[in-house]
């Protein structure tokens, strides 16, 4: 298992590409950046570097992506138990991200990225009434955490029970940078606190912006070009292959 990042001009590379991907996928699904990166990232570093490299191009796109909806204020006010509970279980649990704990936060990254694919493959759909909510929100916004700083992802359960909650499309699009903008403030927070953003991932963290931003750009030219179910299917088996090798990597010293 990898332990250690590349030399410099490598990593300067390899961030490069996979920004661009990830920021591809999201400019064509409308999500998928932090997840695409810290799973591709993840075969090459452990998961505190990629989640610290991931920070400020996670930010900065979902940002953008909140800001561009409709009503931010209402939907603070419907989902603020939610990202309150995101926030406080985010930041008591980074520490296991950044623990030493390398093989079993490698396979959690791992079975995440299998859950989510195996999620979207199988288009599985939550459906909550609004009288759960009170209650639901909370519970989802800790299991959100606990997963968002034990792995760096933040997908899971927050995007199956934000599609649930009745949102129409462009309150979703927003609701998803809300969730994913919350997520990613708590764990930069919980990395800093734990020491774990040295000064040349901010650096290197800052240089993904760009080929995010790029990548989100050409998925917003190919998305008018290709079937969005057609590139929704190959996104989440790639995502299922990727989930499973890094499983393996984070298993594989136990055998």
């Amino acid at each position: 298992m990898v332990t250690t990042m590349p030399e410099p001009y490598l990593l300067i590379i390899v961030v490069g590409a996979v920004f661009v991907l990830a920021g591809l996928v999201k400019g064509v699904v409308g999500l998928g950046l932090p997840t695409v990166a810290m799973g591709l990232l993840g075969l090459v570093m452990l998961p505190a570097e990629a989640a610290a490299i991931l920070l400020l191009p996670s930010f900065v796109t979902n940002i953008w992506q909140l800001l561009a909806g409709p009503d931010v204020a209402a939907l603070v006010r419907r989902l603020w138990p939610m990202m309150t509970a995101v926030s406080a279980a985010t930041l008591a649990f980074t520490g296991l991200i950044t623990s030493g704990y390398t093989s079993i936060v490698t396979a959690g990254l791992g079975l995440v990225l299998l859950a989510y694919a195996a999620l979207g493959l199988l288009k599985l759909n939550m459906s909550v009434p609004p009288v759960a909510e009170p209650w639901a929100g909370p519970v989802v916004g800790a299991l959100t955490g606990i997963m968002t700083g034990a792995t760096g992802v933040f997908v899971i359960p927050a995007v199956p029970y934000l599609g649930g909650i009745g949102l129409g499309r462009d309150d979703l699009v927003q609701a998803l940078g809300l969730s994913f903008t919350v997520s990613t403030v708590a764990l930069g927070i919980g990395l800093w606190a734990n020491d774990a953003v040295p000064l040349h991932q901010v650096g290197m963290s800052a240089f993904a912006i760009l080929p995010a931003l790029a990548g989100m750009w050409l998925g917003g030219w190919l998305r008018g070009r290709i079937a969005a179910e057609t590139f929704r299917r190959w996104f989440f088996a790639g995502l299922a292959l990727l989930g499973a090798h890094i499983s393996w990597q984070g298993l594989a010293p136990a055998f």
